[in-house]
Parts: C-alpha cells; sequence; structure tokens
C-alpha cells in the first residue's frame, strides 16, 4: 500500500520577493525520522510531474495553503526548491515566523511507490511528492534556517518637530539652508501592505451628487472622482466593467493515470534512449536421479529486455500581449491543462502495452459480463498470472483495470435487486465500486477504473487484470520550455517528459476476451 510520509530540512526565507526557499529532502545521507520511522531517499527517487502543482502548506495541513511551488533543482544528495509565498495574512505571518526562526524547516510528504527495509531503515528508491510544508520541528538536526533576506521596502518617517523647533514668526532674510542627509533608518520588522483593495460601491443618492458637484466646483478633488464614477454608472451604463471571477471552469483536463497506478514505478536512467534489464529465460532442472547416474543438467540462461524511452510533448504559442495583459490565472491554467494532456497520453500508452502484451482469456464473454462472467474472468486471471508470474516476489494478480463503461457495468450487477459492489454495508460484500471514486476492489483485487483506455470502449481489453511487478513505468520529470519571438511577437510554451513501459512479464496481464 502506498503511504504518505513526511520530515523536514532547512529553509531560507525571502520577504522582499514573497519567497521562501531550501533543501526540501536530502538525498542518500542522514535519515529523517518520520511517520514510517527511518527512511532514507535514494537519488533520483522522488518524482516530480509538474512542480507548479505542488503547495507549501503550513504544517502539513491541507486546509492552510500558504503558496506553490516555483522551482527546484536535484542534485546527488539534495533536492532543493523555491516556493511563492501567498500575499494572505497566513502567508505574511509565515514568513514573519520564518524570519523569527520560529518555523525553520521544510517537510515534505511524499507518496512511497518503491522502497525496501535494511537494518530498521527504510530505503525509498520511487517516491512521488505530494506536498511540501512549513514546519516548526524539522526531523534532521542540520535542519536549521540559514539565510534569511530582509524585505526591502521603502520606509516613510514622518519627522516631528523638537521643542528647539518650534515655529516662530520669521522676521529675518530667508537664508537657504545647508542640505543635511538624514540617517538611514532600519526597519524592525519587513512591513506589507495589502496586494489588493475593493473600494466601496458609491452611495449613489440625488443629495450626495448636488453636494460633490458643489465641492467638485471648489476644486475638491475626491468630489470630481465621485461625479466621473457617478456619471460613468449613471449615463455609461454600457461602459460599467462586467467583472471576471478567479474561478476557473474547466470538465476536460485531469492528471489521473489509473493503468499506470495499477503498476509498478522505476525511475528513468538519466541517458540514453533505450535501456537494458537482464531477464532469465531459462531455469535450471532438478530431477529425480537413480544412484550411481549423472546429474541432470540443464543450464540457466538469460537475454537482456531492451526497453525504449519515448518523448511525450506539446507545445501553445500565443501572443506576448496575452501573457503581458491577461490575468496570472491565464498561465496557471495553461501548465495544469499541458500537465493533463501530459498524464492522458502517457496513461494511453501504458494501457496499449498492458492490452498489447496480456494474456487473452480462452473463455468468451459477452461485452458486459454478468455477475457470475465476471467472476470467471477473476478467477482465470488471477491463475493466469499467478502461473506466469511464479518468479517474482509477489507472484499474484492484484490490481484490476477498467474502462469507464465496465465501470458502469459491474455498478449494475446484483442479486435479485441488491447491488453486489455498491450495497452500502453488504452481509457478504463482493467488492466495492462506487459512482463516487474510481477506486475500488471487485473478488478481492483493487479496482483502477481508467478514461483513457487505448482500447476504446467495447473491444477486449476492457478489462485488464495484472501483477503490477510484471510491468513497470520509469519515467523523468517533466519539463517547461519558454521561448519568446520578439519578431514575431509569440511566446511558445513546451510541456514535455520521457517514459519508457517495460513488459518485464507480458503474461503478468490477462485481459478478456468478448464474443
Amino acid at each position: 500500500m502506498n503511504q504518505v510520509i513526511t520530515f523536514s530540512v532547512g529553509l531560507t526565507a525571502d520577504s522582499a520577493n514573497r519567497t521562501i526557499s531550501g533543501k526540501i529532502v536530502p538525498l542518500n545521507v542522514e535519515a529523517g525520522s518520520t511517520n514510517m520511522g527511518k527512511v532514507i531517499f535514494e537519488s533520483g527517487s522522488i518524482q516530480i510531474a509538474d512542480a507548479s502543482a505542488i503547495r507549501l502548506l503550513n504544517q502539513h495541513d491541507n486546509k492552510k495553503p500558504l503558496g506553490k511551488m516555483l522551482d527546484y533543482s536535484e542534485t546527488e544528495d539534495a533536492i532543493n526548491a523555491v516556493f511563492s509565498v501567498s500575499r494572505s495574512q497566513r502567508g505574511t505571518e509565515a514568513l514573519i515566523l520564518a524570519e523569527e526562526g520560529l518555523q525553520s524547516g521544510l517537510s515534505i510528504g511524499a507518496e512511497i511507490l518503491k522502497s525496501k527495509i535494511k537494518d530498521g531503515v527504510t530505503y525509498v528508491s520511487a517516491a512521488r511528492l505530494v506536498e511540501v510544508s512549513l514546519v516548526t520541528e524539522p526531523a534532521f538536526k542540520s535542519a536549521q534556517v540559514t539565510d534569511i533576506a530582509a524585505e526591502e521596502s521603502d520606509v516613510e518617517e514622518t519627522i516631528q518637530p523638537t521643542e528647539s523647533e518650534t515655529a516662530v514668526e520669521n522676521t529675518t532674510p530667508a537664508v537657504e539652508a545647508t542640505p543635511v542627509e538624514a540617517p538611514a533608518v532600519e526597519a524592525a520588522r519587513p512591513t506589507v501592505s495589502a496586494a489588493y483593495f475593493t473600494q466601496p460601491r458609491i452611495e449613489l443618492t440625488t443629495a450626495k451628487y448636488v453636494e460633490n458637484t458643489i465641492r467638485a466646483a471648489m476644486g475638491d478633488d475626491s468630489a470630481r472622482q465621485y461625479i466621473a464614477a457617478a456619471d460613468s454608472t449613471v449615463n455609461n451604463p454600457g461602459l460599467v466593467p462586467t467583472r471576471q471571477l478567479s474561478e476557473i471552469i474547466n470538465p476536460l483536463g485531469t492528471t489521473i493515470r489509473p493503468s499506470i497506478e495499477a503498476i509498478s514505478r522505476g525511475v528513468l536512467p538519466d541517458a540514453g534512449m533505450t535501456f537494458e534489464i537482464p531477464k532469465i529465460t531459462a531455469m535450471p532442472t532438478v530431477a529425480e536421479t537413480a544412484q550411481g547416474n549423472a546429474f541432470n543438467e540443464t543450464d540457466q540462461t538469460s537475454d537482456f529486455l531492451s526497453v525504449t524511452v519515448k518523448k511525450y510533448a506539446g507545445q501553445q504559442t500565443f501572443s506576448v500581449e496575452l501573457l503581458d495583459r491577461t490575468s496570472p490565472a491565464f498561465f496557471d491554467e495553461l501548465v495544469r491543462n499541458m500537465a493533463a494532456a501530459y498524464a492522458k497520453a502517457t496513461d494511453a500508452a501504458v494501457n496499449a502495452a498492458l492490452i498489447s502484451g496480456a494474456t487473452a482469456d480462452a473463455t468468451t464473454t459477452v461485452t458486459y459480463p454478468t455477475a457470475a462472467e465476471l467472476l470467471g474472468v477473476v478467477a482465470r486471471g488471477a491463475a493466469s498470472v499467478y502461473g506466469a508470474t511464479l518468479g517474482l516476489p509477489n507472484p499474484f494478480a492484484r490490481n484490476m483495470i477498467v474502462n469507464t463503461s465496465q465501470w458502469s457495468n459491474i455498478m449494475t450487477l446484483n442479486d435479485a435487486g441488491r447491488p453486489i459492489y455498491t450495497a452500502s454495508q453488504p452481509q457478504n460484500a463482493g467488492g466495492v465500486a462506487a459512482p463516487t471514486a474510481l477506486q475500488g476492489n471487485v473478488a478481492g483485487l483493487n479496482l483502477y477504473v481508467t478514461p483513457n483506455t487505448a482500447a476504446g470502449t467495447d473491444t477486449d481489453g476492457s478489462i485488464i487484470i495484472v501483477n503490477p511487478d510484471a510491468y513497470t513505468w520509469y519515467e523523468s520529470p517533466t519539463y517547461r520550455l519558454r521561448a519568446e519571438s520578439t519578431a514575431a511577437g509569440q511566446v511558445t510554451i513546451g510541456y514535455y517528459g520521457y517514459g519508457a513501459i517495460a513488459t518485464k512479464v507480458g503474461a503478468g496481464a490477462f485481459k478478456n476476451n468478448k464474443a
């Protein structure tokens, strides 16, 4: 089962730019004290699919966001990151607490995908970064604030006259004073001003309008602004701007990857467009041998499984005006949508590899199996996968991947009108397949529902039973490129990453066979 672990390292804070930066996790060094015990992350073990999607939280509380990741870099011994901090009151307080050393650590939350335990220490070789938090107590002794950047803000001084500077009537000729440079004033704490404000709606009454008309004629600037606003509202209703909310409705994009989640994960090698994995192709044998006879001999043989690395990339080109003069939400939403497109492409590629490598059910079923037929598919699939993956550390089928049409069918299965997989508290539960979740359980197998099936809706492979160790998805971090062309007045955003699906044991997957 995947677990989320947390531990902390040091940070730096920059109030001027409202950023917090520092080492978010050490690699291959000291073990961190986490909710899983002692943990060490290996180099290249942590996947960050989309840096902009990683939020900075307060003490791992999802209800208390502080900001989001701007960028990160990885070395052999650490991952460092920079976070923008919200201009909210909570964000301002976080910067102050960081500067004063009251919250002096960065703590990650990571979903463990692959690990091993040695001498009581968990060594993580594959994980997915979920979030990063600003915390009070770092798990590492070395996790301390190393640098604080004070805010470079203008300081306004109001100089009060001293007793010797009391105003008196000037009876002498004017004398030009020699300018004296005032001493520099150091702010005791960063001053923070509100980023946005809302001006109250004007009180539009006849009396108020007349009053401000008179005051405007006398030179009152505030009254002139009132009259301008009132005239714009009353005489020019077409010029009153229509406000746009910051929320964006997007029913099209999602970053879920059920087919990838249903198999094992690995870190892509740092170089090359292919890599090889040693694979045993024939086992030595042992047989009963009569006394004095020669040993039975069959040599073990091996080969290399060659895995091809593929690039998944997309881009969008738009004008510099759109980037400079539109809402900041435009760029954020564009990156999110490109991440969603990347997720769809990679998940569909893995689904296609599973369907291509899987053993087809020798028994054909109708397009949407009945309850009895579904149990038959599960039983035959479990036995087939077990026979094909005996040599793996865990030789059992554990996951089932279905497309949305099969998901819909499973939820309709019933026993004399009583739902089998959607019942609230069944006495003899067959599993759970709820309309509110894309994960569940069917006949003892973990259920994953994918909208990214490569086989379509009603074709063979709409039900796949798999041993996750038989297929592994290797992936690099994703990248964003930004190229501006001043001659054309355009900006191009590219989003890409590298991935490879290794079919280690093709028969480690089993697919239904439609009649």
